[in-house]
């Protein structure tokens, strides 16, 4: 049977940049390694878990708005996980219609 590791919810900092172009986490998960950090970014939501070796972050964190998942970058350093992602456009995946 797996062991029941204790799961805690890290800090986490969300905001927009001076444009409103971009979407931003600042994620506190001290103690940490890289290597340990599972990161998933879907169009309109955020999945984090991280490993240490005495309990693990966990958070699921959903978005005000559409963003280009495939666009993400997130960079990890002293504790700290930095996530940036811009945001769609809404009318990225409009079809046009011919009006008769």
């Amino acid at each position: 049977m797996a062991e029941n590791r204790i799961k805690v919810a890290p800090d986490v900092c969300s905001y927009t940049d001076e444009e409103h172009a971009k979407l931003n986490f600042e994620i506190t998960i001290p103690g940490v390694k890289k290597n340990d950090i599972d990161l998933k970014i879907h169009e309109d939501s955020l999945s984090l878990s991280a490993k240490r070796k005495d309990f693990d972050y966990a958070t699921t964190l959903s978005f005000c708005c559409p963003v280009k998942a495939g666009e993400a970058r997130a960079k990890y350093e002293n504790g700290l996980l930095r996530i940036e992602v811009p945001f769609k456009d809404l009318m990225e995946d409009a079809v046009k219609v011919p009006v008769d």
